[in-house]
């Protein structure tokens, strides 16, 4: 059809078809393959920047929509991120240690759209990701991790080695690059062949390290050393901690201490166990204190709800906030270092489920895959350093909180009973923290001595469990 018109063109006139084959030509060039900037949306939490933990794809890759692209670190959690198109891999932003801006582009991904529908694509994925035209340059986390990234680099003499995806927490990923190791060639011994702690040292210790004469690969240390010491950036989760605490600590502080007896929370829990043990439940064949500890703590704010509120500054004066649900936030020590999950509506949970939650929020902190979601919308906390062996503590309140709990370690100590005897008894200190610009000394002490009441006779919980 396209001959017989350019035919019939230049019977009618030389310049008639001059002009048809011009507009083909310039129909012609608006032809191009579109490359689509693939930015990093923001993760929520006002996270300014994460560390790219690995690459999933490599250029030249071909991906699908919803397909991984690289799993990056905030402060707060470990987030896997997925491709809205489909295409081709043109170029990787950053390498795996480096710290990525929200807002600015992760990868170039060529989707194979022209025109106007390229055009629009480009639009979407702007709009699909805040700018950050007036962010300031590089923080100091930001320059001390691209210095230590660049150090650490790893230039391997397989290039699809630097894109292989290996299973590591973030925390063991830091220190294959601290120790100028390549993560790829370490065989790991974890389910799934994760590679764990223990791999990378054992790998080091055995002499077997990256070199040049052994796998073709060029590395440098990660840190700044100088007379014995060295200069060590901060990891995301220990910058989240930084920030966390230093806006805490503007929080005027009291501190309140009782001593608790759990002989017959002790006798409780063995039964609760002996049962479980029979008849699994939820999942939970065992269960610790901590599940009784945090439903107390929900029943006993009940009837102090200030405890469980927080201060809103959002006006011209201040204001509290009064919450009816219970999100008690619980803080763990993980691989990548201090973290606090929530279990969410306490109020509204058996003491089986409670259990249940925790141990789901335990074993996505060991695996480091805590969500978001896990890590927000806590309204007070409970700390246990039981496990350390400390007895006392003054726990630091975290943001949107009034009040907080430390639990130091269960001893068997002396103690006088009603008839004046003594006798031995399981003891654990609490130590409350309260925010002393809404709260008291005296609801304190009323709200702690209520938990309390619950904690030394757990059956009295049983009066006001749903």
């Amino acid at each position: 059809m396209l001959n017989q018109m350019a035919f019939r063109t230049a019977r009618v006139g030389g310049g008639l078809r001059t002009s048809f084959l011009q507009r083909r030509a310039l129909h012609a060039c608006h032809i191009a393959r579109a490359v689509i900037p693939f930015k990093l949306a923001d993760i929520g939490e006002g996270i300014k920047e994460c560390e790219v933990i690995q690459w999933f794809v490599e250029p030249g890759a071909r991906i699908n929509e919803f397909d991984q692209i690289c799993e990056v670190q905030s402060d707060k959690a470990s987030v896997e991120i997925t491709s809205r198109y489909t295409g081709v891999i043109k170029k990787l932003h950053y390498d795996a240690g480096d710290m990525a801006l929200v807002g600015k582009p992760l990868v170039d991904i060529d989707t194979g759209e022209s025109g106007e529908g390229a055009s629009e694509v480009a639009a979407e994925s702007s709009d699909a990701a805040p700018s950050t035209a007036a962010a300031t340059p590089a923080t100091p986390l930001t320059a001390s991790a691209s210095v230590a990234s660049s150090t650490a680099t790893t230039v391997s003499s397989d290039p699809s080695k630097a894109y292989q995806k290996a299973l590591a927490t973030p925390a063991v990923r830091r220190l294959t690059r601290e120790l100028g190791i390549d993560i790829a060639s370490i065989k790991g011994s974890g389910k799934g062949g994760r590679v764990m702690k223990e791999d990378v040292l054992s790998y080091q210790k055995g002499g077997s390290a990256v070199s040049d004469s052994a796998t073709g690969s060029v590395t440098a240390a990660t840190t700044t050393s100088t007379a014995g010491s060295r200069l060590v950036p901060l990891t995301p989760t220990q910058m989240g901690m930084f920030k966390t605490m230093t806006n805490s600590l503007s929080i005027p502080h009291f501190l309140y201490t009782d001593e608790v007896c759990l002989d017959k929370l002790m006798e409780l829990r063995a039964s609760v166990n002996s049962l479980l043990a029979k008849s699994p439940s939820n999942g939970v064949s065992k269960i610790s204190y901590m599940p009784f500890f945090i439903k107390a703590l929900s029943l006993a704010l009940k009837d102090y709800p200030m405890v469980n509120a927080k201060v809103d500054l959002s006006g011209d004066k201040p204001a509290v906030l009064m919450r009816d649900y219970h999100n008690i936030s619980i803080a763990m020590d993980t691989p990548n270092g201090l973290l606090v999950p929530t279990i969410k509506n306490v109020q509204d949970k058996t003491i089986v489920e409670i259990a249940a939650d925790l141990q789901r929020l335990q074993e996505l902190g060991m695996a480091g895959k805590l969500s978001r979601d896990d890590l927000t919308g806590g309204t007070i906390s409970i700390s246990n350093i039981g496990n350390v062996g400390g007895t006392y503590l003054s726990p630091v309140i975290v943001s949107e909180q009034v009040a907080i709990v430390g639990l130091g370690k269960a001893r068997k100590l002396p103690r006088y009973n009603s008839q004046g005897d003594i006798v031995p008894e399981q003891i654990i200190n609490a130590s409350w923290s309260g925010d002393h610009r809404v709260l008291d000394g005296m609801t304190m002490a009323l709200m702690a001595d209520k938990w309390k009441a619950y904690v030394v006779d757990p059956k009295a919980m049983l009066l006001q469990l749903r």
